[in-house]
């Protein structure tokens, strides 16, 4: 077990009470009404919102996740999640502005607003729980299920000891402050945890039993999992860890943070902004360090772990305590934490207590305000008043955190389950993306893709969803397979169902082309039949801004792509890779922001 010092636990307890003492600040403005719980009054900056949008994404099973990437497929197996930058820069410079025009409270308000009848209201009511509850409940089961881990090797805590203690703070604070509250321990909780993992990096680089990151870059162990790109002469592991997520997942897959056509905690975020351009520019500065900054500790981190714990049978025998169905490659990240120095033991601990509470309470504010907003209000009682609903939204609050608390202690492994919540949103992202841009889509098409896409995924993956829960068998396809099958089968489906179902009323129609004006191709016919109704829509075919969008979204990918990889070159010590990238990312940061200018000026 690590040793605690009195200076690290002073360090942790200090952490805490200025946390709950946020929380405890603002829950009388939050507890106002219910737009002030959960979007304090659409009055955040950018920066703010930025902030908080990155310290969420980074959740205390994200060091662990990357480690068990990295430990098994390399550094190159990263590409299952950097492949979601390209989603995330299409929502910055295509959808951001769009969200925050609908003035919706949710992003599942959107379904009233874009589709008509009873499929609408069933859509709105059943997404409600079915994301804000039950696919809401497993992601944050997951984290704490990383928090459990970490609590078992950092403090010997017994799981259900870490479900109390991290899991009664957490909801305590979420429930007094409400979603200002979240956004301002955000921005705490993130500087916070970027120092942690900083700290991490450069401590484990440097442990005697590595030797400098020299040394490290030397070991056998290490530099055959190096390469930021799989090895091209192994076909399967291209497909599997580069071409599917880069040609396939980013747009079909739904994944919470990186939703195509925005979505969920990031579409709160966006509707929580003072306007178009700062839920643009909050958007931006996310992906920017989402995936350009932060990934490098955690990798080093797990390269290190390498060289001190080579695989689950040394990590065994230097955690005996830990339970075997806690054993995986992911726990090598807190292990390695077992060199840190007193201080930066408890700073890195608090760090990552940082990382969990930020998602733990976001994804708790975000899944309460789909209980209250999309189905107490719209189907159990419409004249609630605004205490009711913030009180409704606190038990709901209490509710999640109590059952995501007893799911996690039946969890084994991080990456199995990012598998499962990747494979049960496939075939989806279209439909998302397509939405806006095309008047044929109905709910329908909606439903048909959701229940496709899940139904498959539970068919295939049924033994694979036994494997993570009760330690059953593998799925009955090949791995690499499986998603471009789910992605294959529900697009077909969902196309069908849209083109057999009827369209949408025209009023419907109509007024959500007047207030969002998506403009493009999609809505010719729509805009035609209201001419000749003598209706005025005002075509936005002459200033559209969606090509300069897309061209921003694929200059903003060079950018960050060259930063990330530049600063692992000159990590790796590969100066002329370095240079070159590093002289990538001026040019397109130079091109991106004459284009953004064009994009602000239209958006105005």
């Amino acid at each position: 077990m690590i040793q605690i010092s009195t200076l690290d636990y002073i360090l942790i307890f200090s952490f805490f009470t200025i946390v709950l003492c946020i929380g405890i600040f603002v829950s009388k403005k939050s507890g106002k009404s219910s737009t002030e719980f959960f979007l304090s009054g659409r009055s955040m900056p950018w920066w703010l919102l930025g902030f908080s949008m990155v310290a969420t994404t980074f959740a205390a099973d994200t060091p662990l996740l990357v480690t068990d990437i990295v430990r098994a497929d390399g550094v190159s197996g990263n590409w299952v999640w950097w492949a979601f930058l390209i989603t995330g820069l299409l929502t910055v410079f295509v959808y951001a502005k769009l969200w925050r025009k609908s003035a919706v409270n949710t992003d599942l308000e959107f379904y009233e607003l874009r589709y008509s009848g009873n499929a609408a209201k069933f859509l709105r009511g059943f997404r409600a729980v079915y994301l804000g509850v039950i696919f809401n409940i497993l992601v944050m089961s997951v984290v704490t299920l990383a928090a459990i881990k970490i609590g078992g090797i950092m403090l010997n805590l017994q799981p259900w000891e870490v479900v109390v203690y991290a899991g009664t703070i957490t909801v305590a604070f979420s429930a007094f402050g409400g979603f200002r509250g979240v956004v301002y321990t955000d921005f705490l909780l993130f500087i916070i945890a970027l120092f942690g993992a900083f700290a991490a990096a450069y401590y484990a680089v440097n442990l005697p039993q590595v030797g400098g990151l020299e040394n490290l870059l030397q070991n056998d162990l290490v530099i055959s999992k190096m390469n930021m790109l799989p090895d091209f002469n192994n076909t399967e592991t291209l497909i599997s860890l580069l071409i599917i997520p880069i040609a396939l997942q980013w747009w079909s897959s739904w994944y919470p943070g990186a939703e195509p056509g925005g979505g969920g905690y990031i579409a709160q975020r966006m509707l929580a902004a003072k306007d178009e351009n700062h839920a643009i520019g909050a958007t931006f500065f996310f992906n920017f360090v989402h995936y350009a900054l932060r990934p490098w500790p955690w990798i080093l981190v797990a390269l290190a772990s390498l060289v001190i714990f080579p695989d689950i049978a040394s990590l065994h025998s230097a955690f005996p305590d830990i339970p075997q169905d806690k054993l995986g490659h992911d726990l090598a990240y807190p292990a390695m934490l077992n060199f840190l120095p007193t201080g930066v033991l408890g700073i890195v601990l608090a760090s990552l207590i940082a990382a969990y509470m930020s998602t733990i309470s976001t994804h708790l504010n975000w899944g309460a305000s789909y209980v209250v907003n999309d189905f107490y209000q719209r189907f159990i009682k419409k004249d609630a008043t605004e205490k009711q609903l913030v009180n409704i939204g606190r038990l709901t609050t209490v509710l999640m955190m109590l059952v995501s608390g007893l799911l996690a202690l039946s969890l084994t492994n991080v990456k199995q389950v990012f598998d499962i919540i990747i494979m049960f949103g496939a075939g989806t992202g279209l439909l998302f993306i397509l939405r806006w841009f095309w008047w044929r889509i109905n709910a329908w098409s909606e439903i048909s893709a959701m229940f496709a896409s899940g139904i498959i995924s539970i068919l295939l993956n049924f033994t694979t969803l036994g494997t993570t829960l009760f330690g059953a068998t593998s799925g009955i396809l090949p791995t690499w397979f499986q998603l471009p099958f789910v992605v294959l089968i529900t697009t077909a489906f969902w196309l069908i169902v849209t083109y057999i179902t009827q369209p949408d009323n025209k009023e419907v129609l109509y007024s959500f082309y007047k207030r969002i004006q998506p403009g493009g191709p999609g809505w010719n016919k729509v805009i035609n039949d209201a001419k000749g109704e003598n209706i005025n829509l005002q075509d936005t075919k002459s200033n559209w801004s969606i090509p300069s969008g897309i061209l921003a979204m694929l200059l903003g990918c060079i950018l960050i792509y060259s930063c990330l990889f530049a600063t692992g070159f000159w990590i790796y010590g590969q100066i002329t890779n370095a240079l070159l990238l590093s002289a990538s990312a001026v040019i397109s940061s130079f091109l991106l922001l004459k284009v953004w200018k064009k994009i602000k000026s239209k958006v105005l």
